[in-house]
């Protein structure tokens, strides 16, 4: 009767040590992360969406081809006022504007082919090495000519002149 007793003591202890192995079996579970990019850096995404939103900002939506003059605020037929924007001074030889999207502009007279606020950009050398970017705020020429507001007269005819251009539509009148 012992033999049994202990038989069935040590079958107990073994069953119970099987049964607590299997039920404490922790199962290892792995995640494969095929994404190349394993993190997302939030800053670094802010910076790629700027830079995108930079690139669509200076996306032609129309290409002109034109006269390129200078003018001045006081000239023989000017008033001294802008006809888009005639409460901005420019009596004081200024001949940029601060647009919210584009920043520091410099201002042309165009015909009404753009409306007032248009945003260009076009080439010459003879204003700046780089890209000259400008806001529609006069009025005063036809076609597709632009007339570029020169902080001078000096300026206007010397570095201005006459030429033909070909100018690109950023944004087209006021948004």
């Amino acid at each position: 009767m012992k033999i049994l007793n202990y038989f069935i003591r040590l079958s107990l202890i073994v069953f119970v040590l099987v049964i607590a192995k299997s039920s404490t079996n922790v199962m290892d579970a792995t995640v494969e992360n095929e994404n190349t990019n394993k993190t997302v850096n939030l800053s670094t995404m802010a910076l790629k969406v700027i830079e995108i939103e930079e690139d669509l900002k200076f996306t032609a939506i129309d290409t002109y081809t034109g006269d390129l003059t200078g003018y001045v605020y006081n000239c023989p037929l000017c008033s001294g006022k802008l006809a888009c924007l005639s409460s901005y001074d420019i009596t004081d030889g200024k001949n940029t504007y601060y647009d919210a999207e584009y920043g520091e502009v410099n201002i042309v007279a165009s015909s009404k082919n753009l409306p007032c606020g248009s945003i260009v950009t076009f080439n010459s050398s003879r204003i700046s090495d780089e890209k000259v970017v400008a806001i529609v705020l006069d009025r005063g020429v036809r076609g597709n000519a632009l007339d570029f507001l020169s902080p001078s007269l000096d300026y206007a005819y010397n570095n201005i002149g006459r030429s033909s251009i070909t100018y690109d539509v950023l944004r087209s009148g006021w948004e």
